[in-house]
C-alpha cells in the first residue's frame, strides 16, 4: 500500500470530524486557549495603555516628588538639558464659607499652581457643576478658585460666591470635572481646591513646621534628555544629606490604579488556570478515548500493509492540524471575549487601549500545541504498535498507559507555561501543585475505596442491582481508579472557584462593607472625648473607633540614635525624617492581627509594631525603641508585631502601647465611623467641635466599592470557560469506558438481566462514583482555596464544614446527568450488534 501518511492523515481528519470523534478534543482546547488568551489580551493591551498614558497621570514626564521646596539644581539641570518645568504644592486644610453663607468648613486639599500646569495630560472644568466640561486654558487667575463639585454641596456655595481659605478670600470660578495628576494620597480623598501660586502667601498657610507636597514636573520632546534627567534626579536623592526626595516616572505613575489592576489580574489568572488545568484532564481523557475507537482500524491498516511509522506519521499529522484549528479558534474566541473585560471594567481602564501585540496570539497557539500534543498524542501515538492479528484476537494489542519520561515531558512544559501566564509564581505554584497532588491524592484514595466497597457490600443481602454496580467497579479498578480521578478533578475547579465566588469573594467584601467608616475625625481634645462620643451616640452612631494619636519621632533603636542618613532605603528614610502616629490601648484592635510575639496589656515599657515598618526599618522583636514625644523621651521594647489592613477603612497604627494611659503625654483623638444619613450632620459636628478635623472618605468608599463588584463580575464572566471546561471534563471520564460497557452490558443481557435492571446497575455505579469524587473533591478544594486565601490574595478564610456533604451531593448530580447524556445510547444498542464486536 503506497499511500503516503499526509495522505492518509486527511482521509482520517475528514472521516473523524464527519464522526465526530475529535469534537470533545476540539472543545477541550478551544476553551483553555480562550481563557487564558483572553486574560493574556487584556492584560497586554491594559499593560500598553498604561505606559501611553502614564505620562499624563504624572502630569509629566517625570516628577521630583519632594516633602521640602525642591532644590534649585533640579530646575538647574531641567533647564540645561531643554526640559520644561512646573511646580506644584498640595496640603490639606480647612475652607470655609462666610458667615453670610452658613460658616460651614470642610477639610480641603489646597493645591498651588502655575502658568504652565499641567505639562502632560488635560485639566477639565466647567463652568458650573453639570455644565459641559472643556480643558482648561492655563491656571486659576490670581483671585479665583476652581474647587470639586463637591465642595460646593458641603458648603452650601455656588460658583461666584467666595470661599475662606486661612486669611484669604478666593471667588470660586469653575467647577474641577478631571485632574490627570491627582492621586490617592490621604489628603486626595478631600475635596480639591486650586489656586494660582500667587496667592498662597496671602492665606499664611505656609508656616515653618506645615506638611506640604511640592512636585517639580518636567517635560521635553527628547526622550533621551528625559531619562538623562530622571537618571540623574534619582542619582541625586540618593546623595547624602539630600532627605524626603524621590522621582516618579513611568514605571511609577499612579501605583495605586496598577494595585487594583493587578488584584483584578489576578483573579482572571486564576480562572483562567483552573479552565486550563481541566482542559488538561479533558484532552487525556479524550484523546485515550479516541486512541481506543480507533485499534480496530490500526490493525486493518497494518494487514494491508501499512507501516508503522506511516501511521504513527499520519495521526501527527491529524492532530496537528486538530491543533491548529483549535488554537486558531481559542485565540479568537479569547480575542472576543477580552472585549467583555474592558466593558466590565470600564472606568478603571479606558476603552480606547492600543492594539495587542503578537504575544498573546503566539502564547495562545503555543499553549494549544503543547495541550493537543503532550496530553493528546501519547496514546494515539500507541496507535502505530498495533499488531495485525488483533483483527482475528481483539485481546491483543490493548492501549497502555503512556510512558513516564513522556508524560512527564508534556506535563513539565504545560506547567511551565501556566506559571508564565500566571505572572504570579505564588498563584501559579499554588495552583498547578494544588491540581499535581490532589490527581495523586484522588488516585490513592480511590484505589482503596474500591477494595473497600466490595468488602462492604454484602452480596448474599445487598440489592442485585448494588452487587451487580459493584462487581462492576470492582471488576475493573484500574478504570474505577481513573473515572473517579478525572471527576474528581473536574469538581475540584468547579467547588473551588464556587468557594471564590462566595467566600472569598465576600471576605474581599468585608475589607469595604457598606457600614464600613466613611469618616475619620482627628484632632478632638481629650476634654472634648465625652462631649464628642455622646454626640455621636445621639445621631445613631453605635459602632466608632475611638483612639489616643500621638505624634512621636523615633530618635534611638537599642540605644543608638537614629537618622535617615542610616537607611539606603528612601522609604525608610521618610519614615525616620517625621513624626509617627503612635497609639496605646488597653486591648489590641479587633481588626489586627498578631503574627510574632504577644499583646503585653498593660506593660507600658512595650510597644506593639506593624509587620510593614518593621521591615522596612529593619526592627525586630526584643528591639528597644526610643521616642521623642513632644520633648518627653519615651522607651519601650517591641513585645508583638501586627499585621494592618491599611484599606480597611479602620482606624490603624504603626506603633501601639498596649496600656489604657499614656501619662504626660500630649494627645488628642481620632475617631472613624460611619456618618449617618442626616443632612448636615457633618456641619453640625464641625460648629459644635470647631477645632477638629473631619476627613470625608464617602466617595471613596463607593468607589473602592464599585471597582470590587466590577472586578467580580470579570471573574464570574470568566467562570463560564472553566464550567464548560469542568463538564467537558466530567461527559470525557464517564464516557471513557463506553465501549466496555456496552460489551459488559450486552453480556448480562444476553444471560438474562433486564434493561430495567442494567438501567439501575448504571445509575448506581454513576452516583456511587459521582458521591466519592465529590466529597474528595470539595475536601482538597477547602485546602487549596485556604491556602489561595492566605497566601496568594491575603485573606484569612475558613470555608464551612458542610461543604463536603454538598459537594458529594453535587458529584453524584453531575455524574449521573453526564452519564444519562453520554451512554444512553449503551443501554439501546442491539445485543447481536456489540457481542459481534466484543473481545474473543
Amino acid at each position: 500500500m503506497d499511500t503516503s501518511f499526509l495522505r492518509l492523515g486527511w482521509r482520517t481528519l475528514w472521516r473523524d470530524l464527519r464522526a465526530g470523534e475529535l469534537r470533545l478534543l476540539i472543545v477541550a482546547v478551544t476553551l483553555a486557549v480562550a481563557a487564558l488568551t483572553a486574560v493574556s489580551f487584556f492584560s497586554d493591551r491594559l499593560q500598553g495603555g498604561l505606559q501611553r498614558d502614564a505620562r499624563q497621570l504624572l502630569g509629566g514626564d517625570a516628577v521630583v516628588v519632594s516633602d521640602n521646596p525642591v532644590p534649585a539644581v533640579f530646575a538647574e539641570q531641567a533647564a540645561r538639558l531643554g526640559l520644561r518645568g512646573v511646580t506644584t504644592l498640595a496640603f490639606p486644610t480647612m475652607g470655609r464659607a462666610s458667615d453670610a453663607q452658613g460658616g460651614a468648613s470642610r477639610l480641603v486639599a489646597l493645591k498651588a499652581v502655575e502658568p504652565g500646569y499641567p505639562l502632560r495630560g488635560s485639566l477639565r472644568v466647567a463652568d458650573a457643576p453639570g455644565a459641559p466640561e472643556q480643558a482648561a486654558q492655563g491656571v486659576p487667575a490670581p483671585g479665583t478658585a476652581w474647587v470639586d463639585a463637591q465642595l460646593l454641596d458641603a458648603l452650601g456655595l455656588k460658583v461666584g460666591d467666595a470661599l475662606l481659605l486661612g486669611d484669604a478670600q478666593l471667588r470660586i470660578a469653575r467647577t474641577i470635572v478631571l485632574e490627570p495628576d491627582r492621586g490617592s494620597g490621604f489628603m486626595n480623598f478631600a475635596p480639591r481646591v486650586m489656586v494660582h501660586r500667587a496667592d498662597l502667601d496671602a492665606t499664611h498657610l505656609v508656616q515653618p513646621a506645615s506638611r506640604i507636597t511640592w512636585r517639580y514636573a518636567v517635560a521635553g520632546d527628547a526622550p533621551a534628555a528625559v531619562r538623562q534627567f530622571t537618571q540623574w534626579a534619582m542619582q541625586e536623592a540618593d546623595r547624602p544629606g539630600v532627605r524626603g526626595v524621590r522621582v516618579e516616572s513611568l514605571d511609577s505613575g499612579r501605583p495605586e490604579m496598577r494595585q487594583t489592576l493587578e488584584r483584578a489580574q489576578k483573579f482572571l489568572n486564576l480562572v483562567a488556570l483552573l479552565a486550563a488545568l481541566l482542559s488538561a484532564v479533558a484532552v487525556a481523557l479524550a484523546a485515550r478515548g479516541f486512541a481506543a475507537r480507533h485499534l480496530d482500524d490500526c490493525a486493518m491498516l497494518r494487514v494491508l500493509g501499512q507501516s508503522q511509522g506511516a501511521i504513527a506519521r499520519s495521526y501527527a499529522f491529524e492532530f496537528v492540524l486538530v491543533g491548529l484549528f483549535a488554537s486558531a479558534l481559542g485565540v479568537a474566541v479569547g480575542y472576543a471575549v477580552h472585549y467583555g473585560f474592558v466593558l466590565l471594567l470600564a472606568g478603571l481602564v479606558e476603552v480606547a487601549l492600543p492594539a495587542a501585540s503578537g504575544w498573546p496570539v503566539a502564547f495562545g497557539l503555543g499553549l494549544g500545541f503543547t495541550l493537543l500534543l503532550a496530553f493528546g498524542l501519547p496514546p494515539v501515538l500507541q496507535l502505530a504498535q498495533v499488531p495485525p492479528l488483533r483483527v482475528m484476537r481483539r485481546d491483543l494489542g490493548a492501549l497502555k498507559p503512556a510512558s513516564a519520561a513522556v508524560l512527564g515531558l508534556g506535563v513539565a512544559g504545560f506547567a511551565a507555561l501556566l506559571l508564565a501566564m500566571s505572572s504570579d509564581l505564588k498563584l501559579g505554584a499554588i495552583a498547578v501543585g494544588g491540581f499535581a497532588g490532589a490527581v495523586l491524592v484522588f488516585a490513592a484514595l480511590a484505589w482503596l475505596a474500591v477494595r473497600a466497597l466490595r468488602a462492604v457490600v454484602n452480596e448474599a443481602t445487598a440489592p442485585r442491582w448494588l452487587v451487580l454496580a459493584t462487581r462492576q467497579i470492582a471488576a475493573r479498578p484500574a478504570y474505577a481508579v481513573v473515572q473517579v480521578s478525572a471527576l474528581a478533578v473536574g469538581l475540584l475547579a468547579l467547588v473551588l472557584l464556587v468557594l471564590l465566588r462566595t467566600d472569598l469573594i465576600a471576605s474581599w467584601r468585608q475589607a469595604t462593607p457598606p457600614d464600613a467608616p466613611n469618616r475619620f475625625v482627628i484632632n478632638v481634645m481629650p476634654e472634648q472625648g465625652d462631649a464628642f462620643q455622646q454626640v455621636l451616640r445621639t445621631a445613631g452612631v453605635r459602632q466608632y473607633d475611638w483612639y489616643p494619636m500621638i505624634r512621636g519621632r523615633l530618635v534611638a533603636v537599642n540605644g543608638q540614635p537614629v537618622s535617615p542618613d542610616d537607611y539606603a532605603d528612601d522609604k525608610a528614610r521618610r519614615l525616620v525624617d517625621r513624626e509617627f502616629n503612635l497609639s496605646n490601648a488597653a486591648e489590641m484592635p479587633a481588626h489586627n492581627e498578631i503574627v510574632a510575639g504577644r499583646w503585653s496589656a498593660g506593660d507600658p515599657r512595650s510597644v506593639s509594631v506593624e509587620t510593614g515598618i518593621a521591615e522596612t526599618l529593619g526592627l525586630k522583636l526584643g528591639d528597644t525603641l526610643r521616642f521623642d514625644i513632644g520633648g518627653i523621651q519615651s522607651e519601650a521594647v517591641i513585645t508583638s508585631l501586627r499585621k494592618v489592613d491599611w484599606g480597611s477603612m479602620r482606624a490603624n497604627f504603626f506603633v501601639m502601647y498596649p496600656v489604657a494611659h499614656l501619662d504626660g503625654v500630649p494627645t488628642t483623638y481620632l475617631s472613624a465611623f460611619h456618618a449617618p444619613a442626616a443632612p448636615g450632620f457633618d456641619n453640625a459636628l464641625v460648629r459644635e467641635f470647631p477645632n477638629i478635623t473631619s476627613v470625608d472618605l464617602g466617595s471613596t468608599l463607593l468607589q473602592v466599592q464599585r471597582v470590587l463588584d466590577q472586578v467580580i463580575a470579570a471573574v464570574q464572566f470568566l467562570f463560564a470557560f472553566t464550567l464548560a471546561a469542568g463538564l467537558v471534563v466530567l461527559f470525557a471520564a464517564v464516557t471513557a469506558t463506553r465501549e466496555e460497557r456496552a460489551r459488559e452490558y450486552a453480556i448480562m443481557r444476553a444471560v438474562g438481566a433486564s434493561q430495567g435492571l442494567l438501567r439501575q446497575v448504571q445509575r448506581a455505579e454513576l452516583v456511587g462514583v459521582g458521591l466519592l469524587a465529590g466529597f474528595l473533591a470539595s475536601v482538597v478544594a477547602m485546602a487549596v482555596g485556604w491556602a489561595l486565601a492566605r497566601y496568594a490574595f491575603d485573606f484569612a478564610w475558613t470555608a464551612q464544614p458542610w461543604v463536603p456533604l454538598a459537594g458529594a451531593a453535587a458529584g453524584a448530580v453531575l455524574a449521573w446527568a453526564a452519564g444519562w447524556w453520554g451512554l444512553r445510547e449503551v443501554l439501546r444498542r442491539p445485543v447481536m450488534e456489540t457481542l459481534r464486536q466484543a473481545s474473543l
